[in-house]
């Protein structure tokens, strides 16, 4: 009876694990779900008290409503501002999108608002940016993922598809089909060798140059 239980459980917990679907969080007309954030230590915020966490929210979204604007369904920054975030946190989830962006780009996308998958111009003056977008660019050098298996970005002003799985701290990233990034760690940039904030919001990031967002899944796992 306990070994048929046991296999009951597990046959539901997969059946479970194949019906998640990825759903959208942006809804292509304006940013309801979202608030602004910068590189902010997501252990200070977090503990706020809830009517200052809202006011600090609110305060955020004159900000978001004068650099970030929806265009035909597409979320478009000139390179200023708080980066929009998720107002939902995540714990362990896949990420899809598709972005593009201007010439001198640095950008990037937090995961549980820890920096950061990054994003590069490839032909940029960043001394990094010829080895490619896609890697956990703010871990320490040498380590696994800080730098991409391959450079895999499209030429400037294209769209690229990213994929992003966040399990535990590993991270896995695909950018336009290519594996980047392979079950690396993603280290706690605010807390120097400790643990990864169990869940945290997804941020897309504004630095510097115009970048474009769309169709923006995410799967819970």
């Amino acid at each position: 009876m306990i070994k048929h239980t046991l296999l009951a459980a597990l046959f539901a917990g997969r059946l479970l694990a194949q019906g998640a679907e990825f759903k959208p969080i942006f809804n292509g007309k304006d940013f309801e779900g979202w608030w602004g954030l910068g590189t902010e230590d997501p252990a200070k915020w977090m503990a706020l008290p809830p009517e200052k966490l809202d006011e600090k929210k609110k305060k955020s979204l004159e900000d978001i409503n004068q650099h970030w604007k929806v265009v035909d369904g597409v979320i478009v920054n000139g390179g200023k501002g708080l980066y929009l975030t998720t107002e939902k946190n995540y714990g362990d989830f896949e990420l899809k999108l598709d972005y593009k962006h201007g010439k001198n780009a640095d950008s990037g996308i937090y995961l549980r608002a820890i920096p950061q998958v990054q994003i590069w111009d490839i032909a940029g003056g960043h001394a990094d940016a010829k080895k490619g977008s896609g890697g956990l660019w703010n871990n320490p050098d040498g380590s696994k993922g800080r730098d991409p298996l391959v450079v895999a970005d499209k030429p400037i002003g294209e769209w690229n598809s990213i994929f992003i799985r966040l399990v535990g701290d590993k991270v896995t990233v695909r950018l336009n089909d290519k594996l980047v990034v392979d079950e690396a760690p993603l280290q706690n940039f605010f807390d120097k060798g400790g643990p990864l904030p169990k869940v945290g919001p997804i941020q897309l990031q504004t630095h510097g140059a115009e970048i474009h967002w769309r169709n923006v899944m995410v799967k819970e796992l």
